[in-house]
Parts: structure tokens; C-alpha cells; sequence
């Protein structure tokens, strides 16, 4: 308000380094602070000042140069495209050059947050070269540039199955699966986070992460002590187990279902959320691999999800879980029905504080069509209002 923002923008242009260094500094906090005052970055016209003459500046004020583009970028599309225009992707791209591990990692950054917001803009930083240099930087030494440059790769990634193929084309996959196995859990969650992004949209791609035999190394991270590792682990493994049977039964074979109801046990919320969908996408494919679930004992674990999670969307996945591996055969309705799951399922179909999904996930019929075991049956009529019993009936009936 008393027009700071103005009275900066000449200092950016003085003759004393520390100067000009200082108030890209100064602008970038401001920036960072909210979206009206990086909004007043703009319209003051400091982004083409700071582009000016960067090149033949120091590090320190590259590096805060690229600080207020992250700072003015991060905030919305509209700000991010205002970056775009005039022209700082290019000097991004010459800073993720420069001899100075500091200032690539300033650049990736910018770059991360102008990519994140869609794929229009993540695609003009594909076309400005990016890629191939933070190829690059997730092979540096430094482990905050390690860090950075993943996380902008998985930024790129996950808009859409081109800008993936992108990535996927300058090579990233094998340097971001040698990256599991490091002891920094930061860079795990974003090495396994971009392999995530990459996987997630087809067969092919999929495929492609595997074959980088990150299997069974990635099981490793389930066990991890930062939660945030197991989540982004199981995230990857759910994102390569919906494709096809055919990765299903790689990750059974390798030892993944057990591995994933093991963290499904040592944790809580919505770090358990991947694995819960993880063992109903594989049960969902075929009769044997949902017996594979069966078999590793994965209904209790799902059942106790259902008790212990106070969140309506984890309790939704769980029951959908649960009714992708009862819905095959009369077997494998048993196998869920002799849990005594049901009359959970069905108090909670009928609570009218659950939310419309969970009451959808929550219903029986999946079940209860291939269910011709009768004791499971016996407590869900006693308990179960009229219109609910006719409906139990009626499925019952079908069989």
C-alpha cells in the first residue's frame, strides 16, 4: 500500500550487486506472501527488469531471480502464464546449465510450479528444453537438487500421457528407480511420486516403470519409517496394478499383497489409503488373483479399516475393496461373509451420517450375489429394518 513494490523495481538495475540481489529478494517475499501482491509484481512490470541483463549477473541474484518467479508462478495459472509471456522460461532453462548447484536448484523449482498448475503450461516447459537438463540434475551429487529436479519431472508427468512419454523419453525412468533405495527420505517421496505420475496413465507406461525392475526393491518402502515414503510406495504400486492382470500378477508374485496388508497394519488414515485400493484393484482383475488376496489374509486387515478409520472416503475404499474380492465366486463371498463384515457394512449403509459414496460402497450386493452361506446371513435378518431385509432377501433369492 505505500508502494514498496515500485520504489524496488530501479534497485533491481543498480550498480551495487548486493543491491540489485537484495531487492529480487525483497520482491520474491512479497510475492510469496499472497496472489494479490504477486499480482502487483506483475502489473509493476518487474518480471522483463528481471529478466534483463541476467546473464551476466551473479549466482546469488540468479538465484533470487528465479526465487520470484517461483514466488509470483505458484499462485495460479494466470501468474504462472504471465511468466511464460515474457519470456523467463528460457532463462530458467539457461540456469539449469549454469556451474552453480544452487541456482539449477532455484530454476527446477520455478519450473516445478509453473508445471504443476496444467498441461498447457507444463508443455511450454517441455518445449523450452527442460526436460533433458533436469534429466540431468536428478544425477548431480547434491541431494536438494536430486530432490527438486524429481519433483518437477513428477510435476510434468502427471497432466497427461504425452507429457509423461516426454519424461519417459529423455530417459528418467532408470536414474529415478536407482533413486529408491537412498537413504534421504525426501528424495524417495519424490523419486517414487514422479515413477507414480508416470505409471498412471497406460498399460505402456506401466510397463515401462517395471521393467526398470523396481520390483521387489519398491516393497522396501512400505516398511519405510516416514509415512509419507509408504504412501508414495504404495501409490506407485497402485497406479501399476490397475492397468492389467497381467502387472496384478507381478506384484503378487513378487511378494506385494503381503507386503502391502503389512502396511495397511502399521498405519493409520490416509496413509493406508493406496494399499486398501492397491489389494482391490488386484482382486478385481480374476478369480485367482483375488484368491491371492484371500489367501494373504487380506480381508481382516480391510475389515479392521472399517472399524478404525474415522474418514468416510478410506471406509469407502475399504468396502469397495472388500467387494471386489467377494464378488467372483460363492467361495470368495464366503471368505468375506465368515469375517461377521457384513452387519458392519450394512450399519453403515444405513447410517444417515455416512456419505452418499461409502452408503454406495458400503451396499452388499456384490456380496451377497455369490453369498450362499446362510450363517453369514442369519444376524444381517435379524438386524437388518424391513426394506433392508427384502433387499438381502431379494439378492439372496437370485443365487
Amino acid at each position: 500500500n505505500s508502494g514498496v513494490i515500485s520504489l524496488l523495481r530501479p534497485l533491481l538495475l543498480d550498480s551495487v550487486p548486493t543491491v540489485q540481489h537484495t531487492a529480487a529478494l525483497a520482491l520474491g517475499r512479497l510475492a510469496n506472501y499472497n496472489d494479490d501482491l504477486a499480482e502487483a509484481v506483475v502489473k509493476e512490470d518487474i518480471l522483463p527488469q528481471l529478466m534483463y541483463s541476467l546473464s551476466e549477473q551473479n549466482r546469488f541474484y540468479k538465484k533470487a531471480a528465479a526465487f520470484v518467479l517461483r514466488a509470483v508462478g505458484k499462485h495460479s495459472p494466470q501468474l504462472a502464464q504471465a511468466i511464460v509471456q515474457c519470456g523467463a522460461l528460457e532463462m530458467l532453462v539457461i540456469c539449469l546449465e549454469d556451474f552453480d548447484p544452487g541456482v539449477k536448484e532455484a530454476a527446477s523449482w520455478a519450473l516445478g510450479y509453473i508445471a504443476r498448475h496444467n498441461s498447457e503450461l507444463s508443455q511450454a516447459v517441455v518445449d523450452s528444453g527442460a526436460v533433458p537438463l533436469l534429466v540431468l540434475c536428478i544425477q548431480e551429487p547434491e541431494i536438494a537438487l536430486k530432490r527438486i529436479a524429481a519433483s518437477t519431472l513428477s510435476d510434468i508427468s502427471k497432466h497427461s500421457p504425452e507429457l509423461a512419454q516426454t519424461v519417459v523419453d529423455a530417459g528418467a525412468i532408470a536414474h529415478l528407480a536407482q533413486m529408491i533405495l537412498n537413504p534421504d527420505a525426501k528424495l524417495k517421496r519424490q523419486v517414487l511420486s514422479a515413477l507414480s505420475q508416470i505409471a498412471k496413465h497406460s498399460v505402456d507406461l506401466a510397463e515401462l516403470v517395471v521393467e526398470a525392475e523396481i520390483f521387489p526393491v519398491v516393497l522396501t518402502c512400505l516398511k519405510d519409517s516416514d509415512e509419507y515414503v509408504k504412501k508414495n510406495g504404495a501409490t506407485l504400486i497402485r497406479e501399476i496394478a490397475k492397468h492389467s492382470p497381467e502387472l496384478s500378477q507381478l506384484i503378487v508374485n513378487s511378494g506385494g499383497v503381503a507386503a502391502v496388508i503389512d502396511c495397511i497394519g502399521s498405519c493409520r488414515g490416509t496413509v493406508r489409503l493406496p494399499s486398501i485400493m492397491v489389494l482391490g484393484y488386484v482382486a478385481a482383475h480374476s478369480e485367482n488373483l483375488s484368491m491371492a488376496v484371500i489367501i494373504s489374509k487380506g480381508i481382516p486387515p480391510l475389515c479392521a479399516c472399517l472399524i478404525e478409520e474415522d474418514e468416510d472416503h478410506i471406509k469407502a475404499a475399504a468396502a469397495w475393496a472388500l467387494g471386489q474380492i467377494g464378488r467372483h465366486t460363492p467361495e470368495h463371498a464366503r471368505a468375506v461373509a465368515v469375517t461377521n463384515v457384513l452387519p458392519t457394512l450394512l450399519a453403515m449403509y444405513m447410517d444417515t451420517h455416512s456419505s452418499e459414496d461409502l452408503q454406495i460402497k458400503a451396499t452388499l450386493k456384490s456380496i451377497l450375489q455369490k453369498c450362499v452361506y446362510l450363517p453369514a446371513l442369519e444376524p444381517l435378518l435379524h438386524d437388518a429394518p424391513l426394506n433392508i431385509m427384502k433387499h438381502i432377501i431379494g439378492q439372496f433369492s437370485k443365487v
